[in-house]
């Protein structure tokens, strides 16, 4: 392997390693697609994919360099080989994989599927760079060179891997077509690399072994495409609509036994209605939607922060003549709720995060509805005291918060519940929860927030709505909370229980295969 470079060029060298990085990118970010539907886009499973590539990759130097100073017949090409074959492998494991991690439970089960999907692929991957080093060198004294470049060629690869992502192809292509289609990729490589190693460096028997994994792949891919066949739900359930985003699975499924059509993303049912009439299933925003009537004005302007179905909108516009702008993270969501359960925008209908777009909103509002805690997974940042802070800023003097809050109640002494409220006071001087089903531990909470005390005994409603109201207050402790800020917000940590609960909710109700595509 002598006068390496000038044999194994240089400019394909690069290119090898740079493909190989980007390939590593895109096996991390696209990991949290396959397992977010079933555990969540939560702190934990980004913990256990950095951590399973970090593992991995150490690997791969590891055994990569002791492979590279002793290998004679078998070299780069296999090590390629490998990792295309064990890419196109995973669309066809997540199922089995997720289901098999489950009694495990959110964390332990988050990391052991992140392993066992994707460390294979990831520590070939992380072979590769030793092995370029070795070929790249051709005397002890370039040994620095040779290395620095491969590694500074290899995370350009990783950073163009992640924008061409990122940016461009997950808006466009699913999860697993992009998954195969990297496989695919590494495949052709795999076999101009062998190529190069048997005429060029001598490696008589280098093309053969990427031809059988080659083909091996090619005879598994009708395997592997089927694996991600669409859930259909049989007779009891009707899948109407189903659509990747960047943030989870978005469906619509109608049960007409029931007559209930769901709006879910991923674990987490976000929205509900009856088929028939259309009228929100959803017993919290019976609550919220008495709110303006408790108002000491009559109320103008509304901002509703998580779109779901976007029932709130309509009865706060049909009930109350109220305009409502809708700020909704993910566009899927926002198509979904228009496209079949009715949604029209009375003001702005904003798509985009909330942190980034509240700082761009004209207030005053004399109502905001925060509704962003529904999901099996938090958004932590959007429950702090500096959002809350930025909220009221957009509030009138006598304008009301209100915040849905999904947990456990544990009879009063929840943390996480006790935290929200500790949370809240620092922000509002005055605040009142409600439970939307009394008697249950496991429930939506929603928090009224406000300068002013708020009077239950508003002459805008009914005899029966107040006492209907008063049923549902629910005395929190906030003692035993914490104050959730940018700097400290363990609210992920929190609310594990609630998150597989969410999980658990919907594997019983409509079976694991929603849910492991």
């Amino acid at each position: 392997m002598n006068n390496k470079l000038s044999i194994f060029n240089r400019t394909g060298l690069f290119l090898t390693v740079f493909i190989t990085g980007a390939s590593v990118m895109v096996i991390e970010l696209l990991g949290t697609r396959m397992i977010a539907p079933f555990y969540g886009a939560s702190l934990y499973v980004w913990s256990s994919l950095i951590s399973v590539t970090m593992i991995a990759l150490a690997v791969g130097y590891f055994v990569g360099g002791r492979w590279a100073d002793r290998a004679k017949r078998t070299g780069l090409s296999l090590i390629i080989a490998l990792a295309a074959l064990f890419t196109l492998l995973i669309p066809w494991a997540t199922r089995a994989v997720l289901l098999a991690t489950d009694p495990l439970g959110l964390r332990a089960g988050a990391f052991v599927s992140s392993l066992v999907l994707f460390s294979p692929s990831l520590t070939f991957l992380g072979m590769v760079g030793p092995f370029a080093i070795k070929l790249s060198t051709s005397k002890l004294d370039g040994v620095g060179n040779s290395a620095g470049s491969i590694y500074a060629v290899s995370t350009v690869g990783s950073v163009i891997g992640t924008l061409a992502l990122g940016f461009f192809l997950f808006p466009l292509v699913g999860s697993r077509q992009i998954l195969v289609g990297l496989g695919l990729l590494l495949l052709v490589l795999a076999m101009i690399v062998a190529v190069y190693e048997q005429k060029k460096l001598g490696v008589s028997a280098a093309i053969t072994p990427c031809v059988v994994l080659a083909i091996a792949g090619l005879c598994l891919l009708p395997k592997i495409v089927g694996a991600g066949h669409s859930y259909t739900g049989g007779n009891q359930f009707k899948i109407q609509s189903e659509r990747e985003s960047l943030y989870g699975w978005v469906r619509v499924i109608d049960q007409p036994a029931r007559d209930l059509r769901l709006l879910t993303s991923d674990a987490s049912t976000i929205g509900a209605s009856s088929i028939s009439d259309g009228q929100s299933r959803l017993s919290y925003q019976d609550i919220v939607g008495l709110i303006p009537a408790l108002a000491p004005k009559k109320m103008i302007r509304a901002l509703i922060i998580g779109l779901g179905a976007g029932h709130m909108a309509k009865v706060l516009h049909e009930r109350y003549g109220i305009t409502t702008d809708t700020l909704e993270i993910d566009p899927a969501v926002s198509q979904a709720a228009a496209d079949y359960f009715g949604f029209k925008p009375t003001g702005q209908a904003i798509v985009g995060d909330a942190r980034y777009e509240i700082r761009h909103l004209k207030g005053p509002y004399d109502l905001i509805i925060h509704d962003c805690f529904t999901g099996g997974s938090e958004p932590a940042h959007l429950l702090t005291v500096e959002t809350l802070a930025q909220l009221r800023g957009l509030l009138s003097e006598q304008g009301i918060l209100a915040l849905n809050f999904v947990a456990f109640s544990h009879g009063g002494h929840n943390i996480a519940l006790a935290s929200v409220a500790r949370t809240v006071a620092e922000v509002f001087p005055q605040q009142s929860v409600f439970v939307s089903e009394p008697g249950r531990d496991f429930n939506d909470f929603i928090f009224l927030a406000s300068r002013q005390a708020i009077d239950l005994n508003s002459k805008s409603l009914l005899a029966e709505q107040i006492d209907w109201l008063k049923n549902r207050l629910f005395p929190v402790d906030k003692r035993l909370g914490v104050i959730f800020t940018d700097n400290l917000n363990p609210l992920e940590h929190l609310q594990t229980a609630k998150a597989e609960h969410y999980r658990h909710v919907i594997v019983d109700w409509f079976g694991p295969e929603l849910l492991v595509r």
